[in-house]
């Protein structure tokens, strides 16, 4: 296969395009991997068996016999938000958006297996290519590696790419150690009894009692975490009755808790359930606590980010490459693939394209190509490391 950058980069742009046409949600993405299928297949590439349904997974052999494995690693879902970019190949699915330029992951790891088609000749061992389902909310990043995403063969280096607004367009940059935060997502159901609202003295109020337990919460933070520590804990939603002059008998309510250690993690896990059952019996009601799309700490080795780095010198202008100062408190499910893998997470300069999760975020197709590159760059790096 020729290796024409130009012409390879131009597709990639093209199918980005055509998957922002047709964003689905997390879990649901039977026509992008249907697109993503009907790629490969025409490119002379098999994919394996889909470990969980949407997953879209290839092996690249090396033209110089066997070796080691680098996997790369692209999510695709979409977010449940109403498109308002104005765009000619704006979202055609109402009420959903590639909201958080999974569309362009996707792309570029397209491009990248192009590339290293071309370039099989170059290498020995394998690249694994993965297309990973339901990122967003539902974390099945933790189910494909625990079905053996990464085994079979076993991945050396693992990494993927992740675009951000606000780094300049086009720049490649991560952090060594940790790189993006653990994430608890719970809920907390308060159960009390209800009544009339001229009568709350025979009632257990679990408005009252909700409003309390929000409010201790954050002390987890101010008066438990060591100030050497970064720790962000938010309540994003609270439900409650129907009328405003009934008291309830119910309340609930969510959010996140994010950390960039074990231990308070850990931490947030005893501490939750603990202040909100001690705030709902200061008011006569009970919280039972759930946690559910628990995020890993995404860790970047010393090794994969060693080959980023020599990668990036070596491949790109001075420019292109940014050391980040620190670690970031969103999440991603990538941090499971580090977990047993070397692996390292790397950011994707997308410049002032709007924030990440908003209603007007652009993916900057000039990014594209570098993004390309980097994959394919640290695939054959990685296996010659």
């Amino acid at each position: 296969m020729n290796c024409d950058v130009r012409s390879i980069v131009a597709d990639a742009i093209a199918f980005r395009h055509e998957l922002h046409q047709v964003p689905e949600i997390a879990g649901k993405e039977v026509r992008t991997s249907a697109l993503i299928r009907k790629r490969l297949e025409a490119m002379g590439l098999t994919p394996v068996k889909p470990l969980l349904g949407t997953d879209v997974v290839v092996l690249i052999q090396g033209g110089k016999g066997p070796g080691k494995n680098v996997s790369l690693r692209a999510d695709m879902d979409a977010l449940a938000i109403q498109e308002e970019t104005g765009l000619p190949f704006a979202s055609r699915n109402p009420g959903m958006m590639h909201a958080c330029g999974h569309d362009g992951h996707a792309a570029m790891l397209m491009g990248a297996a192009q590339m290293l088609l071309a370039r099989r000749s170059e290498f020995s061992g394998s690249v694994r290519l993965i297309w990973q389902p339901g990122e967003e909310n539902l974390c099945m990043g933790k189910d494909l590696v625990a079905a053996g995403v990464l085994e079979n063969p076993h991945a050396d280096l693992v990494t993927t790419l992740h675009i951000a607004p606000g780094f300049p367009v086009g720049t490649l940059g991560f952090i060594v150690g940790p790189s993006e935060a653990a994430n608890l997502h719970f809920t907390v159901r308060i159960k009390g009894r209800g009544g009339h609202s001229s009568r709350p003295d025979r009632c257990c109020d679990p408005v009252l009692a909700a409003a309390s337990a929000v409010m201790e919460l954050q002390n987890i933070v101010s008066r438990r975490v060591s100030p050497f520590d970064k720790a962000v804990l938010s309540v994003c939603t609270i439900h409650s009755g129907t009328l405003s002059n009934v008291i309830p008998d119910t309340a609930e309510f969510s959010g996140t808790a994010r950390a960039l250690s074990a231990d308070v993690e850990e931490l947030f896990r005893k501490a939750i359930p603990e202040v909100c059952a001690s705030a709902a019996a200061c008011h006569g009601c009970t919280a039972e606590t759930e946690f559910f799309s628990c995020y890993a700490l995404t860790v970047n080795s010393e090794e994969a980010s060693e080959v980023a780095r020599k990668v990036i010198e070596k491949n790109f202008p001075p420019e292109v490459f940014l050391l980040r100062k620190e670690p970031s408190m969103g999440a991603d499910d990538f941090g499971f693939y580090t977990r047993e893998h070397s692996g390292v997470y790397v950011k994707l300069g997308a410049g002032e394209s709007g924030g990440l999760h908003t209603c007007g975020f652009t993916f900057p197709d000039e990014a594209m190509e570098n993004g390309i590159r980097f994959f394919t760059e640290f695939a054959i790096a990685g296996l010659q490391a």
